[in-house]
């Protein structure tokens, strides 16, 4: 196998407290990328513009959330071995976590809606591409992801941490230019509401802030550092990630922070207080400011910034996909079907409506984003909470009365949004025909909210329930012993490893080696390599000792066990180059044609890299 380089630090006992640090440093920046991202523009540059600096408590706010919410979401990832979403998969029944689903990767798709938006009015601001085109040019963003990913996490991280420096001096260099009351900006850290509007705006800069895919992502990366699983090892992981969440976060505040105060030091002060929209904002800075450079910069920071959200939105969708319902596709199939239904609507609008309705898009897919918060929020609480779960690292009473209420005034402000968007919708002489459905469904979720909340309270002790990804696990029946020689064997523990181990005993001699190999592919094997630690790698090297200990107790005594991260076709092709494998066995999926496009085929990308016999087991 190719050497890896973009492995995560292991962390050794001898370091110190800052290298101890740098070790940890990195899963809450690819996080943070998403509390930075075009949907939150909209409603920074409207508090901006009407209400002036009097807003910038409630980024403040938002981003102290976004931190209680994030550490709280690291922990659990931390301590149980499992994401959000393999949680909820463990502890709901099907039909709820279906439901979860649904709306994650709608909240998912709402949130890709904000960033080919977000990068087609960079284009437009920056080249001037017509937004149609700039819309349909991020569709082939998934080639850039899919090359940023191959050439490793250290690679990916850097590109990541490499946007956010360039939308953090774009905006540094645009607030200087503008020249901001900084008496004014300290004075609105001061909580206050001016109007009704302002609450609206506010509840619209929560909803764009704290982003519920993000609590999914980040409970899956921080499982990625090699910690010791003891008491002390785990604490220690707790206190190095709250630290990484307090600054990567931060950094997040200071851009949103700075949106606002530009808006409100260009326009509130100018006078133009109905700035609402991006395209608005980036025609006015130029004249009213007298500088060339810093609509430019606006326009760079606004396409770095759609970039940078694309890559880690993609990741979390495959982690609530693999979590939630156990359905694992090829990055790319999965990239690719996200931007699609992401790229339709955008076009749609602005084919029937016009490029100004594209703001509206974008103030939309926030309040999607506000509506599945609390089903994210929610289950998180319960299960940190939890002592039969979390054991010592339960959190405590105080920061559980913190938590619910942080999810109640969520819960609240949400509930509001959507009756005040339900009454105006009403009110503007919508068809009974399409407002009733709308409420029926509201109705219903209201309902699967209620239920989330008060479950475990009915339950009272409860627990998750190890599950793994790979269902029904068993030891296969093997046949007798047979003579033949060196073997590997392509193991993926479903009912064909009966075929592949039969097979083997069959052909082996009494001085044969047989070579047990499994390849890991989920989105954290797949960036971090060996440095994984999730549950569903520590399940897959017990089934394969399993095996081995099987095969050994009917005689077959030189066993080999390999785990693998990654690509399976690249990691087995490049084992059996460099151990001298005579001959790999391989069990057949049983699907063909769109199944193997969307699933990936492992064989025949294997045997064209190969140089020894392959043996395919039916």
């Amino acid at each position: 196998m190719k050497e890896n380089n973009n492995l995560t630090v292991k962390i050794s006992k001898e370091y110190g407290f800052f290298k101890r640090l740098l070790a940890f440093i990195g899963p809450a920046y690819l996080v943070s990328v998403g509390y930075m991202d075009p949907g939150n523009w909209a409603t920074d540059i409207a508090g901006g513009s009407k209400f002036g600096y009097r807003l910038i408590w409630v980024i403040l706010l938002s981003n102290i959330m976004a931190i209680i919410f994030q550490s709280l979401s690291a922990k659990l990832g931390i301590v149980t071995g499992k994401d959000l979403a393999q949680a909820c998969r463990s502890h709901y029944n099907k039909g709820t976590n279906i439901v979860l689903w649904i709306l994650c990767e709608i909240a998912i798709i709402a949130t890709d809606i904000a960033e080919v938006l977000g990068s087609a009015i960079g284009l437009y601001l920056v080249f001037g591409i017509p937004l149609i085109y700039g819309v349909i040019i991020t569709g082939f963003d998934t080639l850039l992801l899919l090359l940023i990913n191959n050439l490793g996490i250290r690679k990916m991280e850097a590109f990541i941490v490499m946007l956010i420096f360039i939308i953090g001096v774009s905006f540094l260099v645009e607030v200087l230019i503008s020249k901001p009351d900084f008496h004014e900006i300290s004075l609105g850290f001061i909580p206050s509401i001016p109007s009704k509007d302002a609450l609206f705006i506010g509840i619209g800069i929560i909803g764009a802030t704290i982003m519920p895919h993000n609590l999914y992502l980040h409970s899956s990366l921080v499982q990625t550092r090699n910690i010791e699983r003891t008491y002390a090892g785990v604490k220690q992981a707790v206190k190095f990630n709250f630290i990484d969440s307090i600054v990567a976060l931060n950094l997040a505040f200071f851009v949103n922070a700075g949106i606002l105060i530009l808006s409100a030091a260009v326009f509130y002060r100018s006078g133009n207080y109905d700035v609402e929209n991006i395209l608005q904002a980036h025609k006015l800075l130029q004249p009213i400011l007298g500088n060339r450079l810093a609509p430019i910069l606006f326009g760079i920071a606004l396409l770095a910034s759609g970039q940078s959200s694309t890559i880690t939105g993609t990741y979390a969708g495959q982690i609530v996909m693999e979590g939630f319902i156990n359905l694992r596709l090829q990055p790319w199939v999965r990239r690719i079907i996200t931007r699609i239904l992401a790229i339709i609507p955008a076009i749609f609008t602005i084919l029937y409506y016009g490029e100004n309705a594209t703001s509206s898009l974008l103030v939309l897919s926030q309040v999607i984003l506000s509506l599945q918060l609390a089903f994210a929020i929610i289950p998180l609480i319960h299960f940190v909470s939890n002592r039969f779960l979390m054991k010592n690292f339960a959190v405590t009473i105080k920061t559980k009365i913190l938590c619910w209420i942080l999810a109640i005034i969520i819960i609240v402000l949400n509930v509001k949004l959507v009756i005040d968007s339900l009454t105006e919708w009403i009110n503007s002489g919508t068809s009974v025909v399409l407002y009733v459905p709308i409420l029926g469904l509201c109705i219903l979720l209201a309902s699967l909210l209620l239920y989330i909340i008060v479950e475990p309270f009915i339950k009272k002790a409860y627990y998750i329930e190890n599950k793994s990804i790979h269902e029904n696990l068993s030891i296969p029946d093997i046949d007798e012993v047979k003579k033949y020689k060196k073997i590997a064997l392509a193991l993926d523990f479903s009912i064909n490893d009966r075929d592949i181990l039969s097979h083997a005993v069959n052909m082996a001699s009494n001085d044969c080696t047989l070579v047990l190999i499994h390849v890991v592919e989920s989105v954290g094997a797949n960036i971090y390599g060996e440095d994984i630690k999730d549950s569903e790698t520590m399940n897959d090297i017990k089934m394969l000792e399993n095996y081995a200990s099987s095969l050994k107790s009917i005689g077959i005594n030189n066993v080999v066990t390999k785990i693998g991260y990654g690509k399976p076709a690249v990691i087995i092709s490049q084992f059996i180059d460099k151990n001298n494998v005579d001959i790999i066995i391989f069990g057949t999926h049983g699907h063909r044609g769109i199944y193997d496009v969307i699933f990936g085929t492992t064989i025949d990308k294997v045997r064209h890299k190969i140089q020894i016999p392959m043996l395919i087991a039916k």
